[in-house]
């Protein structure tokens, strides 16, 4: 499920840098940066942090020394703020990402196509959609902006939290104030279903949530124990799976430039093994190969988990289905057509 540059395209670039492509160690460190910056939203154990620090151990180890990747988790380089990472990286004050595509949207209308609501039913089909054409065309418009996606990973479908009830009709969430990180998609999804969506960085969730500022959220399963939401009066959890938040282990193109061209192979291998470091930690527990752990432990600290059918998510989509269509247009109506392809293959 992840985008790979080939070795061939690697060495064209280094073909094309005959003045860097130098062999020996010392040179190496001579003209590289004595740090990468590589900037993640949250920490571990949020499946995207863990993809940045897989990467970063890996490019280190593997460089013998050449290359010193360092994570700044909590998106901490650019003030907490997740959707200022972009910008950041096109403006050379960050080497690396791994990009929440949720958090990117705003800039790149593209990738709100893993918000458009119930578009995905499952891992699957998130799985389908990355491999197929959808999958490169998206990476084709990040590298536009002066960035080079090396690899697809995941930090796991989005489902919805809160302190009030069981969410398991539209009806339930009317009134209730609902965070979420970025994105005019996700404030019309829950205004459309009756609720009071709120914005705000990740930072400031956790105090919001203790303080009863916000009722409820919407993150990962695995993020939601991670960071002990069980604590902070969220008792019931809805599984319904109406988005997944997409990740993108990403390196600035003057960065990768720099690279002799087999520091850059090894920069793009442990890319792709950060990625699939993710997808297992975002899907650990959840119940593929029956361990459904994650879920048990929920049920362990109190958390009541309601996992819904396929007919009562089929309530929410309806409900939602004029904001998915008028987004559909927004991100491209050919790509979404593609995306909805890819899916029916594997449903």
């Amino acid at each position: 499920m992840t985008q790979r540059v080939s070795r061939r395209s690697l060495l064209a670039m280094g073909t094309a840098l005959p003045a860097l492509a130098m062999p020996t160690i010392g040179r190496a460190q001579g003209r590289y940066k004595p740090e990468y910056k590589i900037t993640v939203v949250g920490n571990r154990p949020i499946a995207l942090s863990e993809s940045a620090f897989v990467w970063a151990d890996l490019v280190n180890q593997r460089s013998e020394g050449r290359l010193n990747f360092k994570v700044y988790p909590g998106s901490s380089l650019v003030g907490g703020d997740q959707t200022r990472e972009l910008v950041a990286i096109r403006q050379g004050v960050i080497d690396g990402a791994v990009f929440s595509t949720i958090n990117i949207s705003p800039q790149v209308r593209e990738m709100n196509i893993f918000s458009l609501p119930f578009l995905m039913p499952n891992t699957a089909a998130f799985d389908a959609l990355v491999a197929s054409e959808v999958g490169a065309a998206l990476f084709r418009t990040l590298a536009q902006r002066d960035i080079e996606p090396l690899a697809w990973g995941e930090n796991g479908f989005r489902e919805i939290s809160n302190s009030k009830r069981a969410i398991r009709a539209p009806g339930d969430l009317r009134g209730l104030k609902i965070r979420f990180a970025a994105g005019a998609i996700f404030s019309e999804i829950y205004t459309s279903l009756g609720a009071n969506p709120v914005q705000m960085s990740f930072a400031d969730l956790q105090p919001a949530l203790s303080t009863g500022a916000v009722d409820g959220q919407e993150n990962p399963v695995n993020l939601f124990l991670g960071f002990r939401m069980d604590t902070l009066a969220q008792k019931h959890l809805t599984l319904w799976n109406y988005c997944a938040d997409a990740g993108i282990v990403a390196i600035s193109k003057q960065a990768l430039a720099a690279f002799e061209p087999r520091d850059r192979e090894i920069v793009v291998e442990a890319a792709r093994e950060a990625g699939q470091a993710g997808n297992n930690a975002a899907r650990k527990g959840l119940g593929a190969n029956g361990d459904r752990s994650s879920l048990e432990e929920c049920a362990r600290r109190g958390v009541e988990v309601i996992d819904l059918t396929a007919a009562e998510k089929q309530a929410f989509a309806r409900a939602t289905r004029s904001v998915y269509d008028k987004w559909a247009g927004t991100v491209g109506t050919d790509l979404v057509r593609q995306a909805e392809a890819a899916i029916a293959r594997v449903s």
